[in-house]
């Protein structure tokens, strides 16, 4: 079976500092409904680029649906910052309502 994820995969093993195509790995991983596998891209990709919020709230939101609440909070409070300081108002709205499920 070709999955997108095959893909990314592949440019991710030849440029594996690329954060686009870890990104897109990522995202294609989500898709497939394999959110631990996406984790690690993730994480590469927020803490590559300080000010990239969407990272951020696909890293929160899987680690929340893995029942890793406790590691998704900080993830998502980032940004939560990040989408007020970059005045992303439907993102903003979206993860307070997350943090709040969240408690």
């Amino acid at each position: 079976m070709n999955r997108r994820s095959d893909h990314f995969a592949c440019l991710v093993a030849k440029q594996p500092d690329n954060e686009l195509f870890r990104f897109s790995l990522a995202q294609a991983l989500l898709a497939e409904n394999r959110p631990a596998d996406a984790l690690e891209h993730l994480e590469f990709c927020a803490r590559r680029k300080a000010d990239w919020m969407m990272p951020r709230i696909l890293l929160g939101k899987a680690l929340a649906g893995l029942n890793r609440r406790r590691e998704a909070k900080p993830w998502l409070e980032e940004a939560l910052n990040l989408a007020v300081d970059q005045t992303h108002e439907d993102p903003e709205r979206e993860l307070r309502a997350l943090l709040k499920d969240l408690g």
